[in-house]
């Protein structure tokens, strides 16, 4: 621990220079003041290692028996079984900062665990909730006061952004970023508007397998790993576009739908009315003027020949992922049966485009206001694709918020040792309640790149220590490298200003809710119908009945 800021174990001897607290007796204390604290521990004890770009990844199984390897914090928050509510708020504050944001959710995390923990020294001191409360939310007032002012680079309304994508996406993968940095840079610089706004859905992601990183590209327009079906291979003027989430042929057959036949001249009857079901479904789309029918689910073969003739073009979708970012981008909704939409989707091409060994299926505009790239990912393995897709929408998230916000500050932690600076001068300063709290928020702080270095395999305190020392001597661009410490502005290490805000005002709003929360109260479980009307039913189960009654109950089977 950093001896220039006072531990949690010394913050009662500030706390008893208040003269508004009187002494409390041994038999007054509490063992425990707050009961989330140690749900919120586990939690962060299972996204701690993967922090930073130097973490550990993890194996997650999914619930339908799927092995991901990743270590995106988002990910891993999403795949838990929770039942502490403290839990559930602090992932649903981590994933709403990773849909907002793009980033942070670690942060959120373990910036939360570290509050907590100071909190929890605090109370035990003697300082009451509200003004801990109070004090807290004065030093992230301090902490979103001051962060502007360490934003020493800005990203040009003209500037090529891959210097400050660079970071940002090689973070959260293992496998280097410097090609798909470039490709990701040149694709949200190219379809940026005029008037400077940027739409992130106009860049799409599409993975390949096949090949390794290095072979991935971009293609005009969006493109998708769907297969193509049937003898019709393309349009190439005038694509009209229907969604489909289901079969493209007869009706599931766990349909909840019974045919009575009673002879062969029934059964002959029904077949001959199911292929005129077909037709006439088909021959409906194409009088709509649908030249493009993308399905998720079974594509029946009959119904496919009867699509080649009516010339439309059957493209079989991957995964719903795919079906419904197709659904947003045509701006055309996804249609449970084979009926004609009343928007069908609208473009100019719809073609083939092979890449080695994968095949993307590419829908092509001409007109502004339209999905205009389409970064094709290639990969020799499941779990390098999906690293690398991560790793695309970070840097396409983070050109989104630059486009809001174009200033950028320290990172690798040089931003949190910076903060914690600050408030460590001013808490020093500081009488009350409000100087322990403010000391306590600075050790929470220089938690985030200790845990940097940890994750790194550096001698942490030679690092925090070495670090200290020089941000003292205000160079406040030194933070936590491979080997060391580093320079971000020789290095190349930034973080967005606009992010790491929102991610100081999503930790705030978790703490000093939970700081006020002293138990949990569960609800008594609402009887069920067969309870209320026959109460002994538990009873019942415990303690068989006896022989007479279970012949009296026979008598009704």
């Amino acid at each position: 621990m950093d001896s220039t800021v006072p531990s949690a174990l010394e913050l009662p001897q500030r706390l008893a220079l208040n003269p508004r607290e009187s002494p409390r007796s041994p038999e007054e204390e509490e063992p425990h003041l707050l009961s989330s604290l140690a749900a919120v521990q586990t939690l962060a004890s299972v996204i701690r290692p993967c922090y930073g770009p130097h973490g550990w990844q993890k194996f997650l199984v999914t619930m339908k028996g799927e092995t991901v390897c990743t270590g995106c914090a988002t990910a891993i928050l999403r795949a838990l079984e929770l039942e502490h509510p403290a839990a559930w708020l602090l992932r649903e504050a981590g994933q709403t900062q990773a849909e907002n944001s793009g980033d942070g959710t670690a942060f959120v995390v373990l910036l939360t665990e570290a509050l907590l923990e100071q909190a929890e020294q605090l109370l035990k001191a003697g300082l009451p909730r509200p003004q801990l409360r109070e004090a807290y939310a004065t030093a992230t007032a301090e902490v979103l006061a001051t962060l502007p002012s360490l934003a020493i680079q800005s990203l040009g309304p003209l500037e090529d952004p891959s210097w400050a994508l660079h970071s940002v996406m090689n973070t959260h993968t293992l496998s280097p970023m410097d090609h798909l940095t470039k490709l990701v840079a040149h694709a949200c610089w190219a379809i940026k508007e005029l008037d400077g706004s940027f739409k992130p859905e106009r860049v799409g992601v599409c993975a390949l397998h096949g090949g390794t990183l290095e072979d991935s590209c971009l293609l005009p327009g969006l493109a998708i790993s769907g297969k193509l079906c049937g003898q019709m291979a393309a349009v190439l003027s005038g694509a009209r576009v229907a969604l489909f989430a289901c079969p493209f042929g007869p009706a599931h057959p766990n349909a909840p739908a019974m045919a009575r036949l009673s002879s062969p001249a029934d059964l002959a009857q029904f077949s001959k009315g199911s292929d005129q079901l077909l037709e006439k479904q088909v021959g409906q789309l194409a009088a709509a003027g649908i030249n493009v029918a993308v399905v998720l689910g079974e594509v029946d073969e009959e119904t496919l020949t009867l699509a080649d003739k009516y010339g439309i073009v059957v493209i079989q979708a991957r995964s719903r992922m795919e079906i419904i970012y197709l659904s947003e981008v045509l701006d055309t909704p996804l249609l449970p049966r084979l009926l004609p939409p009343q928007r069908p989707g609208k473009c100019q091409r719809v073609y083939r485009q092979e890449l080695g060994d994968g095949l993307a299926v590419v829908f092509e505009w001409e007109c502004t206001g339209t999905p205009a790239l389409t970064v094709v990912l290639r990969g020799a393995t499941t779990q390098e694709l999906r690293s690398a897709e991560q790793a695309v929408y970070h840097g396409i998230d983070a050109y989104f918020q630059l486009c809001q916000d174009p200033r950028l500050i320290p990172g690798a932690g040089a931003t949190e040792m910076a903060l914690a600076k600050m408030l460590s001068d001013k808490g020093s300063r500081l009488e009350g309640p409000s100087g322990p709290a403010f000391l306590a928020f600075a050790w929470a702080l220089k938690y985030l790149p200790k845990t940097l270095a940890e994750n790194a395999g550096l001698a942490v305190s030679d690092v925090m220590a070495e670090m200290s020392g020089v941000h003292q001597g205000g160079n406040l661009l030194m933070s936590v490298g491979t080997e060391g410490i580093i320079n971000v502005a020789q290095e190349g290490v930034w973080d967005t200003l606009i992010v790491k805000a929102q991610g100081f005002r999503a930790v705030a709003e978790v703490v000093l809710q939970l700081v006020t929360v002293d138990e949990i109260v569960v609800a008594k479980k609402s009887p069920t119908h067969q309870e209320i009307w026959n109460p002994d039913s538990k009873k019942t189960k415990k303690h068989p009945p006896p022989v007479e009654t279970k012949k009296i109950l026979g008598l009704n089977n």
